[in-house]
């Protein structure tokens, strides 16, 4: 069994006494001292309330009469002529009917408010009334709690007012549209009131001197469904029965590790199922409520018996204390077995085969050879693939925007090769990335929301997931949700669903919306790595710790998920820090300065999902994200505030975060302390780098992103912008002339290198022996690599790329070894295969391969030799583009050069050939053969067929043969390339000009 953490409360509660009394005392509670506008409020509300319910009736009695008629009407009324008389009439009674209704809503609101039933009775056809009714008696009330606690008379006056806050609050959660800001109001005001009242109380049970625990006044409380509003949590039934959320640990205690009706047990404070019984303390009050199970006349047999057989657990559970730590946490790490037989024991959690990679961190520390890269990254699979996917990405923008001339400043094919710790962090996400964990991730929670919609069965609220050393994925589940759809199974209970890796790699790519995008890595623990759903925890998670430490962790939050592959339209506000994030993902991320823009824009945000999901119909979030509207309206968002907020800001954002868990909105705030009200989970960062949530029961290694490592990161990114870099850099940033390749040949006879390359097309390789056969293929495969990188290699990642799944430190040595061996040394002596000033493998200037010549031709024909000799710029450019044999390494055997994937040479080839083929075109134009031009584009479209210039100058060349019927062959062929797309705007138009009938062509054709 994985281990658990004890938390120090379950520790001193085991080792309490058996007979010290469960009703513990509660902790004294912070009050709010009530403010002059507090009053003025109250005394506002006092005269609103005399003048509707008194001055009305008054006022209608002196000026329009008694609404009832002196005497029984006659039938001669209904053949008298109607008049303005009788409308003012008709109009009169409806006032009296609405303020007979207003008035009855105060009754309603004053006898919950007094007698704490709990939700109060619903006056027919009186919604937006009763709102106003319950906003006003909830104002005025106000004072009198505070009045309550300060005077022993009416202390029973501020506990019975403690019922009143859930019916505000539920009411201001259920009720979207037109009210929410009156609603949002009155759940504050109700906040507000329960505060005070759980004061009252609490002063109540210090003047009784704890009498009432010592009476047997023992109360229980059983958890509701999630009937209209989110599921229900110790946090809910403490403000609801005792007057403030922060005392849900006293219930926790009190019941913690206790058998439950279903035969589970409650180990953590954060998640509770319906159907549990929850012993309370002695001095909760409210209409939910069980006092003794022989004294429940208005519950069922059952549950009279379920409270029963649960009291009388109790002491065996306080004495033998929960300090073992033995039951399954709420969010625990997932058992292996074959089968979920409970008879059988736990098996071990098997190593990933990832983790088992030479460059896991742990692996890499233990044997020396970190290579000096940051680790950080290293131990952050999905983290490190999100990156490096979204780093080719913007590369891949930026050349193409470079070459269709859509930017500024002609940058070339090359982009900026990093330096110093930006090296360092794109060698680390080389080596960490783990891109095949990010797709089946994606396609195993896209192909289970496809299933379910199949069935017509909703999403589950989802909690957290687990990647477990296997490769297998857990999902644990807020609450079990029947039978999971093949090939999901059941995990170790109800709670878990289960997917083999075998079995996730036969989903297919579904055009499903992301069910859950607010899944983000925290960390790992014994080998499992835990993506906890911020989107759905039922309110806000807290992080302590330093400041250092947690900008950290809220860095790798935002960035993994700014550019993760499994959550669509992800929104990321960050407050407080992250300013510079912004570049990592522009659509994304979006910071604000303060709290005060913080809560303008959620409370905003927050109204609007409110109503847009009452509107569609949906219980939350998740319903929306499966069946015809799953693409909609449903994107998860994130806010990050990393600056701890005062205690009235606290107080806001847990009002404002109450609902966020079914709207789609996850809130991570950073405190230094931990105590943060409204806190549902809490977390906190330690500086060894541990991430510890005592309630949960986990302790895991943090996932973090430091600082030095945050701002190379945002360097690779903000180079790879299309405005910076090379385009507005004379000397490109590294030393060297604009838009020049990395390594320039020389490609005169006395420069004939000795190793020679062929890349482009059939992959050859001149002026070495075979190697042996058995490690052909890796040999080559590295010499690739190191040829596509002229700037140097690190070992870790060069075994990386050979060894996906992972290499121990001396197989890789041996392979460099043989490498460097079968490249030999130049005549002078020096080795082929060489190490730079950093520890990274270069090659040496006499190993050539044809993309490098190819590059060091097109520079000179157009910056070089050829810029001041048209005869050299003809001749370069037609040995350029003779040395296009096809697509790079064209026969690459199946399953290698996986690495490819992280390159941008695939796309650099045919922008490097496309504009060679476009310069040569040029070349042969200006002195009128159109054919040798023809010859040479066309040539050029066999490695760049898609490029829509060499289509457009190939159009234009073909008009200057003066043959139309050569013209519309070549339109129609480029019709039917364009196949269901059809011809790009720009295209057509140039077909316009140069041939107005093509149309009419493709329809004869058609």
């Amino acid at each position: 069994m994985p281990r658990r953490r004890t938390t120090s409360s379950s520790s001193s509660t085991a080792s309490s006494a058996p007979s010290a009394p469960r009703n513990r005392t509660p902790q004294p509670v912070r009050v709010r001292r009530r403010s002059f506008g507090d009053f003025v409020k109250a005394f506002l509300a006092f005269v609103v309330l005399a003048g509707l319910v008194v001055g009305v009736p008054f006022a209608l009695a002196v000026t329009a009469g008694w609404p009832f008629p002196g005497g029984a009407p006659s039938l001669d009324w209904l053949q008298r002529e109607i008049t303005v008389s009788t409308f003012l009439h008709i109009l009169t009674v409806i006032v009296w009917l609405a303020w007979a209704q207003f008035t009855a809503c105060v009754l309603v609101e004053v006898k919950a408010a007094l007698s704490g039933v709990g939700v109060p009775g619903r006056v027919p056809g009186s919604g937006p009334s009763q709102l106003l009714a319950r906003q006003l008696v909830a104002a005025l009330l106000l004072v009198g709690a505070t009045a309550a606690s300060l005077t022993p008379g009416l202390s029973q006056l501020g506990q019975s007012l403690e019922g009143n806050q859930k019916p505000a609050v539920a009411a201001a959660q259920q009720t979207p549209g037109i009210f929410a800001q009156q609603q949002e109001q009155a759940a504050a005001t109700a906040n507000a009131l329960a505060e005070q009242a759980g004061q009252a109380g609490q002063d109540a049970a210090r003047a009784d001197g704890g009498s009432s625990a010592a009476h047997g006044d023992t109360k229980y409380y059983r958890i509701q469904p999630p009937e209209g509003r989110h599921h229900d949590s110790l946090w809910e039934v403490a403000e609801r029965h005792l007057g403030d959320g922060r005392r849900y640990k006293e219930i926790f205690e009190l019941n913690k590790d206790r058998v439950q009706p279903d035969g589970s047990r409650l180990s953590e404070a954060s998640l509770i199922r319906p159907g549990w019984i929850m012993e309370m303390p002695g001095d909760a009050r409210g209409g939910e409520l069980v006092e003794m199970p022989d004294e429940a006349p208005n519950v069922s047999e059952q549950v009279q018996q379920q409270i029963s057989d649960y009291a009388q657990s109790g002491d065996h559970a306080q004495g033998s204390g929960g300090g073992s730590g033995s039951g399954d946490a709420q969010v625990s790490l997932p058992e292996q077995r074959p089968a979920p037989t409970p008879a059988n024991p736990v098996t071990p959690v098997t190593p990933a085969p990832h983790a088992d990679r030479e460059h896991a961190a742990p692996a890499a520390a233990q044997d020396g050879h970190s290579f000096g890269l940051p680790e950080a990254l290293l131990a952050a699979p999905l983290l490190a693939a999100g990156l490096l996917g979204a780093l080719g990405r913007r590369r891949r923008q930026a050349m193409w925007q470079s070459a269709l001339g859509t930017v500024g400043g002609r940058r070339g094919m090359e982009p900026p090769t990093p330096t110093g710790d930006a090296q360092d962090v794109q060698d680390a996400l080389l080596v960490g990335a783990d891109p095949e964990g990010v797709r089946l991730l994606d396609r195993s929670l896209r192909g289970l929301a496809g299933s379910l919609t199949a069935e017509s069965r909703p999403l589950p609220v989802v909690y957290a997931a687990w990647m477990s050393g296997n490769g297998d994925l857990h999902l644990q589940l807020a609450q079990p949700s029947g039978k999971p759809p093949s090939p999901w199974r059941q995990g170790q209970d109800q709670t878990f669903w289960m997917l083999a890796r075998a079995d996730a790699e036969g989903y297919e790519e579904a055009e499903t919306a992301a069910p859950y995008p607010g899944l983000v890595s925290l960390g790992t623990m014994d080998d499992s790595r835990l993506l906890l759903n911020l989107e759905a925890v039922p309110g806000i998670v807290s992080l302590g710790g330093t400041e250092a430490d947690r900008a950290a962790v809220f860095a790798s939050v935002a960035a993994e998920l700014a550019t993760n592959g499994w959550s669509d339209r992800m929104t990321i506000t960050l407050v407080g820090f992250g300013d510079d994030l912004t570049p990592l993902a522009p659509n994304r991320i979006r910071h604000l300065d303060g709290f005060e823009d913080l809560f303008e824009t959620m409370s905003a945000e927050t109204r609007q999902r409110r109503g847009a999901l009452g509107t569609a119909g949906h219980g939350s979030v998740l319903t929306g994200r499966t069946g015809p509207a799953q693409h909609t309206r449903w994107a998860p968002h994130l806010v990050l505030l990393a600056a701890q907020p005062s205690d009235d800001d606290a107080m806001r954002l847990a009002e404002l975060a109450a609902d966020a868990g079914r709207l789609g909105i996850g809130y991570l705030v950073g405190t230094e302390g931990t105590d943060l009200p409204g806190a549902a989970w809490e977390m906190e960062i330690t500086g060894e780098g541990r991430l510890l949530a005592p309630l949960l029961g986990l302790e895991l290694d943090a996932q973090m992103l430091p600082a030095a490592q945050r701002r190379a990161v945002v360097e690779l990114f903000t180079d790879a912008d299309p405005g910076s870099g090379p385009g507005s850099d004379p000397e490109g940033g590294s030393g060297r002339p604009a838009n020049a390749p990395p390594f320039l040949v020389d490609i005169s006879e006395q420069g004939r290198p000795a190793v020679y390359a062929r890349l482009v097309g059939s992959y050859e390789i001149i002026g070495l022996d075979a190697p042996d056969g058995e490690r052909s293929a890796l040999l080559h495969e590295a010499l690739a690599l190191l040829l596509l990188h002229r700037e140097g290699v690190h070992p870790r990642v060069l075994s990386s790329a050979l060894w996906p799944r992972g290499v121990t430190a001396d197989v890789r040595d041996a392979l460099l070894e043989r490498l460097r061996a079968w490249l030999g040394s130049d005549p002078e002596g020096n080795p082929r295969l060489g190490t730079d000033a950093t520890g990274r493998l270069t090659l040496a200037k006499s190993v050539v391969s044809d993309l490098d010549v190819l590059r060091s031709l097109y520079y000179e024909a157009t910056q070089g030799r050829g810029v001041g000799s048209r005869q050299v710029r003809g001749r370069l450019l037609t040995d350029a583009l003779v040395l296009v044999r096809g697509p790079l390494l064209a026969d690459r055997p199946e399953g290698r050069y996986r690495w490819l994937t992280h390159e941008i040479v695939d796309a650099q080839l045919p922008l490097l050939v496309a504009d060679t083929g476009l310069a040569l075109s040029e070349f042969h134009l200006e002195k009128d053969r159109a054919e040798k031009a023809i010859e040479a584009l066309t040539a050029a479209l066999r490695t760049a067929p898609a490029d829509e210039r060499l289509w457009h100058e190939l159009l234009r060349a073909t008009h200057t043969t003066g043959d139309p019927g050569r013209l519309r062959a070549l339109a129609a062929d480029l019709v039917a390339r364009s196949g269901a797309r059809g011809v790009p705007p720009r295209t057509e138009a140039l077909l316009d000009e140069l041939l107005p009938t093509w149309r009419e062509g493709v329809s004869a054709a058609g």
